[in-house]
């Protein structure tokens, strides 16, 4: 399955639209990771904890996106977005969307 950013996929045609296709998940920030981010942030540098959660959170949204597609006979994913939100009345929630045009192409 090819899933791609853009509208089309260079050395193939698109040859049916399937439909839209998406992924999603909801992840929590425990305790631990927002005191070690928080110290991050005060000392400055990266939070790893926080790059691996989300990293976690984007690969859960993508393959939730893959298999919608492969639902739906596509062999192929354009255009795809993923956006990211902070959720919850503390922030304590991170949410992770993928959307695209499920196609079948040559």
């Amino acid at each position: 399955m090819i899933i791609t950013t853009t509208p089309n996929i260079e050395g193939h045609k698109i040859l049916e639209y399937r439909g839209i296709v998406h992924g999603e998940t909801i992840l929590g920030a425990n305790f631990v990771r927002d005191f070690m981010a928080g110290v991050t942030d005060f000392f400055g540098g990266r939070s790893k904890a926080y790059e691996d959660e989300l990293g976690h959170a984007r690969e859960i949204a993508v393959t939730e996106l893959e298999a919608r597609a492969r639902k739906l006979g596509a062999n192929a994913v354009v255009g795809v977005d993923i956006d990211y939100e902070v959720l919850g009345s503390s922030n304590g929630m991170l949410m992770v969307t993928a959307s695209g045009t499920a196609v079948v192409i040559d």
